[in-house]
């Protein structure tokens, strides 16, 4: 595996501040994020008991969630991984405490399959996703939007949208210096981009769904370019639809934004597409069940693997 350069967060100031150190501690860092099947529905406690429990050398700093045009999106620490990040997280700005949820997302199995493929390094993710939201602004309603060029609202937080606080997420992440807290200085490698997303921006018209490869491609350009590694790998989670909506489907322009998708993928490199979701079962019209999301994050494990092992 060929590893981007190192992002040092021991003198990161801003996201424009990086330095090498050559004493640090290197993590493996990967980047989660996304709408509501990235937040996770499945419950914890189907979860079997070598996955219920805190995963070793690997931490998480998981942005606090917020709608657009609201500030404190992206708060957040590190902390070691364990169930509990799905639907429902959340980080209290005021007492420093994290509430973790009863649903689990991607992260538990792919910090497993990754922790299995590399493991004497240690690893780090970085998760903010928001259920609902959409690339586009137009299908955003009131969910929030993704588009790094949003402009909308006034006051304190006129033009504050997701992409602002994924931002936050990652400024207020790199700004610590010791995120496993054993006292030395950390390094992040930036390994790779999981992105589960694309369900509100096929709900609304056959023209949004069909801006979707453009949009994706805009807002993984700003992803990346927040890492400061313009070819970070990137695999898609494609969307797929539970049949809940009879012939109206759940997501009416479900397949225009899946062959987008799967247009992206094959235009821009290195990146992968995750076709499982297709087979997975239900726990309401939107969201897989927990079998589909303990899958889930073992296919973006596997098909990021295979990105980096080109």
């Amino acid at each position: 595996m060929k590893f981007p350069y190192l992002i040092t967060i021991t003198v990161l100031i801003s996201l424009g501040g990086f330095s090498h150190n050559t004493h640090a501690t290197e993590f493996l860092m990967f980047y989660l994020g996304g709408q509501s099947n990235m937040d996770g529905y499945g419950s914890v406690k189907d979860l079997p008991e070598n996955l219920n429990k805190q995963v070793n050398d690997v931490f998480i700093f998981h942005g606090n969630p917020r709608p657009d045009l609201a500030g404190n999106g992206g708060d957040g620490k590190w902390a070691p991984l364990k169930p509990g990040h799905g639907a429902g997280y959340s980080y209290s700005s005021e007492n420093g405490k994290i509430k973790y949820s009863n649903r689990f997302g991607v992260e538990i199995t792919f910090a497993h399959a990754i922790k299995k493929a590399f493991p004497n390094h240690k690893i780090a993710i970085i998760k903010y996703s928001r259920g609902g939201t959409s690339i586009h602004v137009d299908a955003a309603r009131n969910f929030g939007c993704w588009d790094p060029n949003f402009k909308k609202g006034k006051g304190k937080f006129k033009n504050i949208n997701q992409y602002d606080h994924f931002l936050a997420t990652v400024k207020n992440a790199t700004s610590i210096h010791d995120i496993d807290g054993d006292g030395e200085s950390d390094t992040l490698i930036p390994s790779g981009i999981l992105w589960m997303q694309g369900e509100s921006d096929a709900a609304i018209n056959k023209e949004i769904a069909l801006e979707y490869k453009a949009n994706l491609h805009e807002l993984m350009v700003g992803i990346q370019a927040a890492f400061h590694k313009d070819d970070i790998p990137v695999v898609i989670g494609r969307i797929s639809d539970s049949g809940a909506g009879g012939p109206k489907k759940t997501w009416p322009f479900g397949n225009l934004v899946r062959d987008q998708m799967a247009k992206y993928v094959a235009d821009y490199q290195p990146a992968a597409l995750v076709k499982s979701t297709d087979d997975y079962g239900y726990s309401d019209p939107w969201h897989y069940d927990s079998a589909g999301y303990i899958d889930l994050g073992n296919q973006f494990a596997k098909e990021l693997l295979n990105l980096l092992e080109k």
